[in-house]
């Protein structure tokens, strides 16, 4: 197989496919997005014309014109409703929920059809998944998913994909791409099986869940948004006094620090993020204060779900190479 220079394929991208950074917000399939090419029956059919027209000229057949100009004229409206077929379709991308590296990353698409005309077996696909078939009814939206495989952590981009149709008649195939700027956030892969926590300090932090202990039922505030699912009060929620929290007083939690510092140094940088990752997952199950210390950066103890999604965050994007001094 030949491979295309790279100038070349520069070239097309830029100016033939007029292909550019990716996009922000909506994207709009405008008709000089859509390229239009016959296929293999495509350019047989128009074989068999010229020999039938070459024939009603030999003959001077009159039916073999009205048939080949029949034929003829069939083939060109096979095109322009092809080509109708991908035009003027809206784009959206939404955000990627996280996931841990293993998993599988799904990307949500919307796409819109703003006109009274149906689009019927249009083909989205991207070079690391099976394309997918899908119709548009007319002035309607529908909804499908890009799922990427991951492997290790970081940000995943969508990538670029192509939305390809061959309706109605299979002669031609219109094609347009469409690119993203969207990232989908993979965490790193807790180690398993994970080596028990280190032990916690007496220190008073400055994350909110120092202010109260664990001891004694102090009463009840409204629920703000991180806190622990354990402590919320679900018997007043039942009874319609809405989402509370339980207060408790007595001596102040003990704070756990992650710090990578303290990990021993036979593990390697992934190993040390994968042992991090697995203490965060195991202090968050277990309602600790904890805090995370990473070279160049320092979040305080805390708990809840924002504080353990900031926590897997910051350990999923660390790059060495960045805290070091130049």
């Amino acid at each position: 197989m030949t491979v295309m220079p790279n100038a070349l394929r520069r070239w097309l991208d830029t100016r033939a496919y007029r292909l550019r950074a990716p996009q922000h917000g909506p994207l709009v399939l405008e008709h000089r997005r859509v390229y239009i090419l016959p296929v293999s029956h495509g350019y047989l059919f128009a074989f068999v014309l010229l020999i039938m027209l070459a024939g009603s000229i030999n003959y001077s057949l009159s039916l073999g014109f009205v048939l080949t100009f029949l034929l003829a004229g069939l083939g060109i409206n096979g095109m322009l409703y092809t080509f109708r077929n991908l035009a003027n379709l809206r784009l959206m991308a939404g955000r990627p929920r996280a996931v841990f590296a293993g998993q599988s990353a799904e990307f949500p698409l919307r796409i819109e059809n703003p006109t009274p005309v149906a689009r019927a077996a249009i083909e989205i696909s991207h070079p690391a998944v099976r394309p997918q078939m899908f119709d548009v009814p007319t002035q309607a939206e529908i909804s499908v998913s890009i799922a990427l495989a991951t492997t290790r952590r970081g940000l995943l981009p969508l990538g670029r994909l192509m939305l390809v149709t061959r309706f109605p008649l299979g002669l031609f195939r219109a094609w347009s791409y469409a690119q993203f700027d969207v990232d989908c956030i993979v965490f790193a892969t807790p180690e398993s099986p994970g080596v028990p926590l280190p032990e916690p300090t007496g220190e008073r932090g400055e994350g909110a869940a120092s202010a109260h202990g664990n001891e004694d039922y102090a009463g009840l505030r409204p629920y703000h948004a991180g806190d622990s699912l354990r402590r919320i009060a679900w018997k007043a929620d039942a009874r319609e006094q809405g989402l509370l929290t339980k207060l408790f007083s007595g001596r102040a939690e003990s704070h756990l620090w992650l710090d990578w510092s303290k990990l021993p140094d036979t593990l390697d940088i992934e190993a040390r993020i994968s042992r991090l990752t697995r203490w965060v997952l195991d202090a968050d199950q277990m309602d600790t204060a904890y805090g995370l210390k990473l070279p160049g950066t320092t979040i305080e103890p805390a708990t809840g779900v924002d504080h353990r999604t900031r926590c897997l965050e910051t350990l999923a994007l660390y790059d060495e190479n960045a805290t070091r001094p130049a």
